[in-house]
């Protein structure tokens, strides 16, 4: 606006000084007071003049300055909106990288969570079938212990013969010196054995869903002269051999609840090279275990 103005009044004095000019030109006569003030007049027209020079000038070298900055300012805004559209992209690469790996570790999470939520559930299974294995073992534990009271009822007669009845690993072992079954050397079982065995028998008959291996031991000592007998091997097989005939054969235990084995001397109960000893280590012993098809059905 002040720009403007300023050209206004250069054309005002411009239209004053060439009316002034025509007006002395086209008159002939003038007064000497009339003509000074005419040039008196002329004077400030020119100085107004040079004046209205100097600050259009002012002016141009303003705007030129003024043009400069404003080119300047928009390289500086053109420059400014460059980085602005450079952080705005790195920004929203930035969001969705963060994005992808949110994603990512919502998904990891989410497979912990399966993960934890599969073992807990298997670990609700493995307790459950943890009591199952418990309830049956504890069943098997009162059913050994019950079947033990009445052996050594049955078979209390027979204790003072070397006879006697524990339980060990869940399993009740009767075991029965070679005196009360045996002669020396013999592997036919004696009067006195018989009875012993059909009391076994007896309560072994009310128990369908017990087990009975028949283990045959012998001492350390070489067998001699005893025919076809090669050694204590022989000896403890044929023994055990004897009492499961007896025991399927006379009292009708079936030959499906029963095996025989033979040690020999290799499991001792005492280790001391002494007739005592040796007596205590030729034995039959009758393992009895109870049927544990119920626990073999939970573990498979």
């Amino acid at each position: 606006m002040p720009y403007n103005n300023h050209i206004l009044t250069m054309k005002k004095f411009s239209f004053i000084a060439l009316t002034t000019l025509l007006f002395l030109t086209s008159c002939v006569v003038l007064s000497n007071k009339k003509y000074k003030q005419l040039l008196a007049q002329k004077d400030s027209i020119a100085t107004g003049w040079e004046k209205c020079r100097t600050i259009t000038a002012g002016l141009e070298t303003e705007k030129a300055a003024l043009q400069t900055d404003t080119a300047a300012l928009h390289k500086q805004i053109a420059s400014l909106d460059e980085k602005l559209n450079d952080l705005n992209n790195n920004y929203t690469k930035l969001r969705a990288n963060s994005s992808g790996e949110i994603n990512k570790l919502s998904g990891n999470v989410n497979k912990l969570s399966d993960d934890l939520n599969k073992l807990s559930d298997d670990l609700k299974l493995r307790e459950q079938r943890l009591r199952e294995v418990e309830e049956i073992l504890k069943k098997r534990d009162a059913a050994t212990e019950a079947l033990k009271n009445k052996l050594q009822k049955a078979l209390l007669g027979f204790t003072e013969n070397g006879l006697s009845v524990e339980v060990k690993n869940g399993k009740v072992y009767v075991s029965l010196t070679d005196k009360l079954l045996f002669s020396s050397g013999s592997i036919v079982i004696d009067e006195k054995g018989k009875l012993a065995l059909q009391a076994l028998a007896k309560v072994l008959l009310t128990q369908p869903d017990i087990n009975v291996a028949v283990e045959g031991h012998t001492d350390n000592q070489k067998v001699i002269n005893l025919g076809q007998i090669k050694d204590n091997w022989d000896l403890s097989v044929l023994r055990s051999t004897s009492v499961v005939r007896f025991l399927t054969e006379q009292q009708k235990i079936p030959a499906v609840r029963l095996t025989a084995t033979g040690k020999g001397q290799y499991q001792p109960i005492d280790i001391a090279n002494t007739s005592e000893a040796r007596s205590k280590n030729r034995r039959i012993e009758i393992v009895l275990s109870p049927k544990l098809d119920e626990l073999y059905n939970l573990i498979k």
